[in-house]
């Protein structure tokens, strides 16, 4: 199971119930939506460590080009979108050309995300790929996760990834600190 990991703290928990489950999990980094640089280092560092920690073997794609993810980003109707469906398109590719059974995502462990919206582009992803997309609810498991990272002393970020969400985040959204009520 390739695992796409957005961050390493919405990864803590979730790679091991998959783990738990028989699945052998291998972690993906790729996220060029993240900025700035630091931020992108802070990142992953910490999944690093969370790889480490947990002992997740780990494949990195640590390609920083923030002018296409920009352009892309700006060019999109929804720029979520437009992000989610880069990152989970090169993980279904590298999960098909490696061999693997299948892929996910922590897209869908953050209560913060668009749960839906992950959900079907990663199936649009593995359709395209030829290669099945495990949807999981991980969102559930969100404070184990944190508690976990508080553990491990790791980096916790305080939004979503791009420089429209460090925007936002000073705007008057809430910070990262408790999930918004949701409605399943």
């Amino acid at each position: 199971m390739l695992f796409h990991v957005c961050c390493g703290p919405c990864f803590a928990r979730a790679g091991s119930l998959l783990r738990d489950e028989g699945h052998d999990v291998v972690a993906f980094w790729y996220n060029p939506n993240v900025q700035p640089y630091k931020e992108f280092e802070a990142r992953l560092g910490a999944f690093e460590e969370v790889c480490r920690a947990e002992d997740f073997p780990a494949i990195v794609d640590d390609t920083y080009d923030p002018e296409r993810w920009l352009r892309d980003a700006l060019e999109a109707d929804d720029r979520c979108e437009a992000c989610f469906r880069d990152r989970l398109t090169i993980t279904a590719s590298l999960a098909a050309g490696e061999g693997f059974d299948a892929f996910t995502t922590t897209l869908l462990a953050s209560p913060y995300q668009d749960h839906e919206l992950a959900r079907s582009l990663g199936e649009e992803a593995a359709d395209v790929a030829g290669v099945a997309f495990l949807y999981r609810d991980f969102r559930d498991h969100w404070k184990e996760s944190r508690k976990r990272t508080f553990e491990l002393e790791v980096y916790r970020q305080k939004y979503c990834g791009c420089i429209f969400s460090e925007r936002d985040r000073f705007l008057g959204e809430p910070p990262v600190e408790e999930p918004p009520n949701r409605v399943d």
